[in-house]
């Protein structure tokens, strides 16, 4: 088990597009395991590569709720293949824009195209919760984070206070 070291906007790798995964192998298996266990310990309900450093079309998902069993499910080069225009609202957050939440709509309905862990072709249709998380974790995958969807005036004030924030963070390593 490897928690993986979370990246914090405004790194760069965060909008960066990421690229396809052109075999499922052990590396990638790994990957997603370290991934599930990361998201667990930053308390997390979702996680995708590029948030750990790693520039591969994949992420994670946990929307079990604390008192349900977990419930992970792996994603390697999703597609949306449909998206409602029925729209659903929630408070967004993410690991890596820490202590920031804003309401945000997105599809309430997709349906989507992945690899599971083993290069297996997979759709799942998904609502509500499910749908928005999937949303979520696939912007990260093209290098945009749920803050872009906010006024810019928000945005700003958001990666101000990060960025301050990483710097204090980093005198006090010194």
């Amino acid at each position: 088990m490897a928690i993986l070291e979370l990246r914090i906007a405004p790194d760069p790798i965060l909008n960066t597009k990421a690229s396809e995964v052109t075999e499922v192998n052990e590396e990638i298996r790994q990957l997603l395991h370290d991934m599930v266990e990361s998201m667990y310990a930053y308390d997390g309900a979702g996680l995708a590569a590029n948030q750990v450093g790693v520039l591969k079309r994949l992420f994670v998902i946990d929307i079990a709720r604390s008192n349900e069993e977990p419930n992970p499910m792996k994603f390697i080069n999703p597609v949306f293949t449909y998206r409602s225009t029925e729209q659903i609202e929630y408070n967004d957050g993410c690991l890596s824009v820490p202590g920031f939440f804003y309401p945000n709509s997105r599809a309430s309905k997709v349906e989507m195209d992945y690899l599971n862990e083993h290069g297996q072709k997979q759709s799942i249709v998904a609502e509500g919760l499910l749908a928005y998380a999937l949303q979520h974790e696939a912007d990260h995958l093209d290098g945009k984070l749920y803050i872009e969807y906010l006024s810019s005036f928000k945005r700003l004030n958001i990666m101000r206070k990060l960025t301050k924030e990483k710097k204090i963070s980093l005198r006090r390593k010194k």
